[in-house]
């Protein structure tokens, strides 16, 4: 008897194609009604559940009894509970290392468009203002050479070094909680603690976890201590900056720029950012090339499966509840 999947997201009809060649598979239509009441329908019916951006905790798994795997199509699980997970011996399982490039790609080109005012200048030209050659009021600031402080020197942090590295001859500060002294070797990368970071660094690019611990990590007083010709890049998640606080720094010069892929609340309809010219602002989209998210889907897939068919998955986030 084939055990039942709830896709807790929009997947791809080949995605949808590969699950029923294995399983009942249950994916919530808009056009069927309430995507909430379908999703509840569903829960105790469903062995696993797969897809991405959905909060899943206590209050919205009571109901699935059945529940074998969450599959995450995603690096991070902030979205889920997984101390839950764990009690109830859930198995969560993510998609690490498939969207490190493409994450990093997008960092550094954050950095590059807030450098080079990119975003702000393709604007002026499309409004038929480049009526002269551009003076300094519009002038950059170089990358070539300058400071790249990366806060949490994971795998993504490590790839955006490498680019400020290798590519662009970029001394590299980090923080953390450990040191690395593989990529100290390999990039000249010096640790510090994230207050000199902030203080010496003319790019910081955060690539840091959520958590109790990094909520709020970046607020006034740390903002306070970046040089006021600094940038800063956040491609990890949006509640790690204080946003009204970037957006006061942002509009009384405290830092240069910066350069956004996640906020606070997505998605992100209206926001003061919008209004400033210093700050380039992305609908998160650090994965988001057809390559990788085709890499996460397969992964994500290959996880799921593996978990109903009693294997362990390749990337399972609660290994404490394997049984094998």
């Amino acid at each position: 008897m084939k055990k039942t999947v709830l896709a807790f997201s929009r997947v791809s009809p080949e995605m949808a194609e590969r699950l029923q060649q294995d399983f009942n598979v249950i994916i919530p239509d808009p056009k069927k009604g309430d995507l909430n009441e379908q999703f509840n329908e569903a829960l105790p019916h469903s062995h696993g559940m797969i897809g991405a951006g959905r909060k899943l905790g206590r209050e919205q798994l009571e109901s699935a009894r059945q529940l074998e795997v969450v599959s995450s199509i995603s690096v991070g699980y902030d979205n889920y509970d997984v101390s839950y997970l764990t009690e109830r011996g859930i198995m969560l399982t993510n998609t690490p290392d498939v969207l490190t490039e493409s994450t990093a790609d997008l960092g550094f080109s954050l950095i590059m468009s807030s450098a080079r005012r990119v975003a702000e200048l393709d604007a002026y030209t499309k409004a038929g203002k480049w009526t002269r050659s551009i003076e300094a009021p519009h002038f950059g600031t170089d990358v070539y050479g300058k400071t790249l402080g990366i806060v949490g020197m994971g795998n993504i942090g490590a790839a955006v070094a490498r680019r400020g590295r290798l590519g662009f001859n970029m001394p590299i500060l980090y923080s953390g909680n450990s040191r690395k002294t593989a990529i100290e070797q390999e990039l000249g990368a010096q640790f510090r603690t994230l207050d000199q970071l902030l203080a010496e660094s003319d790019f910081v690019c955060l690539v840091v976890p959520l958590s109790e611990k990094t909520k709020h990590l970046i607020s006034t007083r740390e903002l306070s201590l970046m040089k006021k010709s600094a940038i800063l890049v956040n491609i990890a998640r949006g509640p790690i900056v204080d946003e009204p606080a970037l957006i006061e720094a942002l509009k009384n010069g405290t830092i240069r720029g910066a350069g956004l892929d996640v906020y606070e609340k997505e998605p992100l309809a209206e926001s003061p950012l919008f209004h400033l010219s210093n700050a380039v602002t992305l609908p998160h989209i650090g994965s988001a090339t057809d390559e990788t998210r085709q890499a996460m889907a397969d992964r994500a897939y290959a996880n799921l499966r593996a978990a109903l068919l009693g294997e362990k998955p390749q990337d399972l986030v609660n290994a404490q509840v394997w049984k094998g």
